[in-house]
């Protein structure tokens, strides 16, 4: 479903403040894999996202998501691919737009729109369905102006926005992060239950490596741009905090603290 081979990106590139984000990165999942993915600060895992996304361009290697080349491919053309969900809160959705206008926009998105009517009966059935899912309150609220919801509820919006197309590949870029505890167990608990009734292959980024090791069945640790250490779903199911941080650990030059991931 998604094909990463051998990218590399660099920023500043001959400045003095070049840095590679990304070197020579492989990496490759089958339909349905939920793979997640941690690293210290500026170990390339956004960059990562964002090249697959399209709103960063690679400066070599090749990604394909579901059989086609999408390297020359701008973000708003993967947007038929592409589902995503940002660390920020506000960044998924449009806040002077109604609930029920949001959700028709993501259910359009990547297709012909036409002269048809945005809303109608039939649709507002399926989001009211939908959003009860969430067990939010929100299938109550549909002409309520999304600005006027907590972060949790637009994060929660946003998940279901972004699965709403049945997209080829769910990107997640630590969309819990920006939230308080409680908030960000409930999007948990939404991420794991859309993703699995959606069966979804999806690519999700966290600092928190009990999420990391909770949620998926792969999971992979990136350093400096490439991918140091990887787990199946054999190894995952009995993997610890504490393993995590030796494998990063025996990295060289690499130091990392739990606090650094779960903070």
């Amino acid at each position: 479903m998604l094909t990463v081979n051998s990218i590399s990106k660099t920023f500043f590139p001959g400045t003095v403040n070049e840095r590679r984000a990304l070197d020579r990165l492989d990496l490759t999942l089958a339909e349905g894999d939920f793979v997640t993915v941690i690293g210290s600060n500026g170990a390339g895992k956004s960059t990562l996202l964002n090249a697959v996304a399209g709103r960063l361009p690679v400066d070599s290697g090749v990604i394909e998501i579901d059989g086609v080349n999408v390297n020359r491919m701008p973000d708003y053309k993967r947007a038929k691919y592409v589902g995503r969900v940002f660390q920020d809160p506000l960044a998924g959705t449009a806040p002077n737009l109604t609930i029920e206008e949001n959700l028709s926009l993501a259910l359009l998105r990547g297709k012909r729109r036409g002269l048809r009517p945005g809303l109608d009966k039939k649709r507002r059935a399926r989001f009211t369905e939908d959003l009860a899912m969430l067990e939010l309150g929100l299938e109550d609220r549909l002409t309520a102006k999304v600005g006027l919801l907590s972060g949790g509820q637009r994060q929660a919006l946003s998940l279901l926005m972004a699965g709403f197309t049945q997209p080829r590949i769910m990107l997640l870029d630590e969309h819990t992060a920006a939230l308080d505890p409680q908030r960000a167990e409930l999007v948990t608990t939404i991420t794991e239950r859309i993703v699995r009734e959606g069966g979804l292959t999806t690519l999700m980024v966290t600092h928190n490596m009990e999420q990391a090791i909770r949620l998926g069945n792969r999971l992979i640790m990136m350093h400096e741009g490439r991918i140091v250490y990887e787990s199946d779903a054999a190894t995952k199911s009995k993997l610890t905090v504490q393993d995590l941080l030796k494998e990063f650990a025996n990295i060289k030059g690499a130091t990392l603290s739990d606090k650094a991931f779960l903070g």
